[in-house]
């Protein structure tokens, strides 16, 4: 079987990793780059799959139908029993809320 082309190559994967600012070492570069790589030659198949003009975009396979389709199940509250356990293995808890750290972020003007 003849090597695929590759599209992204380890100079492009490079500077990509350095503009996500990731630290991987270079068993993961390689295979991170060939997963992506390989993801891609599966689009490429994909998309060489010939539809006929006129097909209408199906946006599932099945169609949900209540004669089809069992019930939606009724939310229910249920009580934890080990809620104060969960709580105490949070960092940051008050008033039994667990407290998270904001995350920094900026706007876009």
């Amino acid at each position: 079987m003849p090597k695929r082309e590759e599209k992204i190559t380890r100079e492009i994967f490079d500077h990509l990793v350095e503009l996500a600012a990731l630290e991987l070492k270079d068993d993961e570069t390689e295979y991170i780059r060939n997963e992506l790589n390989n993801q891609l030659a599966a689009i490429d198949e994909l998309a060489a799959i010939e539809i006929p003009e006129g097909t209408i975009a199906a946006s599932h396979g099945v169609p949900y139908t209540k004669l089809s389709s069992q019930a939606l199940r009724r939310d229910q509250w249920e009580r934890c029993e080990d809620a104060d356990e969960i709580l105490g293995q949070a960092p940051e808890h008050a008033s039994r809320y667990i407290i998270v750290p904001d995350i920094p972020h900026t706007s876009l003007e």
